[in-house]
């Protein structure tokens, strides 16, 4: 059965990545944030509503990686910018998201929040993927990420939340290194992503 929420000392974990991380990543997002601007046109970030723990909302912040302006759900590929590659390739695009970590509307590790008409799909049983706040990464994103199916991620994501802990965190935050520096399952489908961007 799953967990009725977060394991005990779970925030503590996150807010210890981010004391841990806080300098390098601001770097690394100053240097994205400029190759953005130098490159394309519009904002450098892209902010988006998504749905958190418990069916709450929140709005997510990304990296802009595609052209100004109206996008569909699944971009072609001549709407995601040259830069904006890169970071997806790299999941850099995600690291402002440490934002919302901070604010406690995400976790380092959990399921990827997802868009509202996507849990309007979804069934009482894979509901339970709310009992948590969604993460940077996941059990689904280190076992496949957008190669598998919504399905398949669910099913990954509902294991996750019944089996969390501190152990499992830290294996999946040292697996997402992995996945990165691979940029294995970085590839979207339009049947598939649920957590693309919807406009520019």
């Amino acid at each position: 059965m799953a967990r009725p929420g977060p394991y005990r000392g779970k925030r503590l974990l996150d807010l210890a990545i981010l004391a841990v991380v806080a300098v390098p990543a601001a770097l690394i997002c100053a240097v994205c944030a400029v190759a953005i601007r130098l490159t394309s046109r519009g904002p450098v970030l892209f902010l988006q509503e998504r749905v958190g723990m418990d069916g709450t909302t929140f709005v997510v912040w990304k990296f802009r990686t595609m052209l100004d302006g109206e996008n569909p759900i699944i971009p072609s590929d001549d709407r995601i910018t040259t830069v904006g590659r890169i970071l997806r390739r790299t999941s850099l695009d995600e690291l402002p998201q440490l934002v919302n970590v901070a604010r406690g509307e995400m976790s380092v590790v959990g399921p990827r929040p997802t868009l509202a008409y996507q849990v309007d799909r979804w069934t009482d049983r894979q509901r339970g993927r709310l009992a948590v706040r969604p993460g940077l990464t996941g059990l689904a994103q280190v076992n496949g990420r957008n190669d598998l199916s919504w399905p398949d991620r669910i099913e990954f994501d509902l294991e996750y939340v019944g089996s969390q802990s501190l152990r499992r965190d830290l294996a999946i935050i040292a697996r997402t290194t992995t996945a990165m520096v691979g940029g294995e399952g970085t590839g979207a489908t339009a049947a598939d992503d649920p957590i693309a961007e919807v406009v520019g």
